[in-house]
């Protein structure tokens, strides 16, 4: 068929819909739908753009931070752990503010043990029965998890204190020590290692196995994921129990790097690797967010923290930058910005029925 052109108008007519365009454009919209669908379940966007931020003017301002790769790194791992662990604990909709002091304290007890297999086995035992604690006070005595383990965070401390006398304790095997902050893999230490190991576990727990998935309907709504017949409070169990270890964990690398266990260690870790998670977008309610996002956070932060301390930048200065970053992670939340504009609105409408006569 020969095209014409429509002398009325000047302009050629719309060409004839036919199969093949009919399943192409199909396709083209099936793809955009599914893209947007994929975009909007996805929480990573702060955290990607902090990161973006944070690069640029690190690379601008402290470059030697991409070149200093053992304590760039060394620092994004230590604050990645915790919060990974955290964000099992959130994705239920608990909090875990006792990570700092189950860091320092595991670290005294591995420490304190002459046998460095024997104490850092011992430590993660003692991070593991540190969660359990905190899941009995919230599942079965019915304590808010805030209030649960922010009394923990203090009992920890003070217990790190008195098991180590209130001064550091040094590692018996000062060379094992010396040997775990050797780089294994170009500029990758034991550190970065674990961390990532623990990032793939936690990972594939989370996205590929039937428990871990379970935690996202926990948060999501606890009384429908009960009716659904998920076992609630083993979850809530396992979630706390994963904290505990990893901080555990990341108690013993820190003792191992510095040949020695701290009790006060672990004091500018809390903040930090919260906010990593909540930037991340993981949702302090519950039920959604992913180890992603959480990762994205801590590289984030990690970079921040690093730049600010070459920059001579006090660790007090740099937590007014992390808790400013904080709030403004928790003001900008879809969820939030929903729920502020909603509010907006109805008070509008409030003030324009109460304006207009009757």
């Amino acid at each position: 068929m020969s095209q014409h052109t429509d002398h009325s108008t000047g302009a050629s007519p719309a060409p004839e819909a036919t199969p093949q365009t009919m399943q192409l454009g199909a396709a083209r919209g099936g793809f955009l739908s599914q893209l947007r669908v994929t975009l909007a379940r996805r929480t990573e966007g702060r955290g990607l753009a902090l990161l973006t931020v944070v690069v640029i003017a690190a690379a601008i301002l402290e470059p030697v931070v991409f070149t200093s790769y053992q304590v760039t790194l060394g620092r994004v791992a230590l604050i990645g752990l915790v919060a990974l662990g955290l964000t099992a604990v959130i994705l239920m909709g608990e909090l875990d503010l006792s990570v700092a002091s189950t860091l320092a304290v595991s670290g005294v007890v591995m420490a304190s043990i002459p046998d460095i297999w024997l104490g850092v086995l011992a430590a993660l035992a003692t991070g593991l029965i540190i969660g359990a604690i905190n899941a009995f006070f919230v599942v079965v005595v019915g304590i808010n998890s805030f209030i649960a383990t922010l009394g923990m965070l203090f009992a920890l401390r003070g217990l790190a204190f008195v098991l180590s006398d209130e001064e550091p304790v040094r590692l018996s095997n000062i060379d094992a020590g010396i040997a775990f902050g050797t780089p294994l893999l170009g500029p990758l230490t034991p550190r970065v290692l674990l961390f990532i190991a623990a990032f793939i576990a936690l990972q594939i727990f989370l996205s590929r196995v039937k428990a871990g998935r379970e935690f996202y309907a926990v948060g999501g709504n606890r009384q429908a994921a009960m009716d659904a017949g998920i076992p609630v409070r083993r979850r809530i169990f396992t979630g706390f129990m994963i904290s505990g270890f990893v901080a555990a964990l990341a108690g013993v690398i820190n003792t191992l790097e510095r040949t020695a266990a701290d009790p006060t260690a672990g004091s500018t870790v809390l903040l930090a690797s919260f906010a990593a998670a909540i930037i991340g977008g993981v949702l302090l309610n519950g039920g959604r967010g992913s180890v992603l996002g959480t990762l994205i956070g801590a590289l984030a932060l990690g970079i921040l923290q690093v730049s600010l301390t070459l920059s001579g930048v006090q660790v007090d200065i740099q937590d007014i930058f992390i808790g400013v970053i904080l709030l403004l992670a928790v003001i900008t939340d879809p969820a939030n910005l929903r729920a502020a504009l909603a509010g907006v609105r109805s008070s509008f409408r409030g003030r324009e029925k109460a304006q207009t006569p009757v």
